[in-house]
């Protein structure tokens, strides 16, 4: 299966759902709230999203299948992503401040430098660089 890389996201900070079925979430946010899927990415099993990127009502919203069964966090409820210029700051200061870390901030395959923390209230945060 080839893998393509997204299109760069504008910075800023985004909801970014983790589920089980995510084909059937995409259809079902389609249907309820008119969302258009800007992006899809499966995972190496050819079925279970592993990036969609949708667009409803104007914002953007990311989703993406569980995948704590490869290593991945358990999903946590709803992930907010920061798309930055700088992870390192920003994915340090955060550490800095209080937050532990989910996933080591890492250059991934992608083509973004990630990771994620969970705040001391208990959200969890993604934080992504283009590279």
């Amino acid at each position: 299966m080839e893998f393509s890389k997204p299109p760069a996201v504008p910075t800023g900070v985004y909801p970014y759902l983790t589920v089980k079925g995510g084909a059937a979430a995409v259809a079902f946010y389609e249907a309820a709230f008119g969302a258009k899927e800007l992006f899809r990415n499966l995972g190496q099993d050819g079925v279970r999203i592993m990036h969609s990127r949708l667009e409803i009502n104007g914002d953007i919203v990311m989703l993406s299948d569980d995948f704590s069964d490869a290593g991945a966090p358990a999903p946590a409820g709803v992930m907010l992503h920061l798309q930055v210029e700088d992870a390192r700051a920003w994915f340090d200061r955060a550490v800095a401040a209080g937050a532990s870390v989910r996933m080591p901030l890492e250059d991934m395959f992608w083509g973004d430098r990630y990771g994620q923390i969970t705040d001391p209230f208990g959200h969890s945060w993604s934080i992504g660089q283009a590279l």
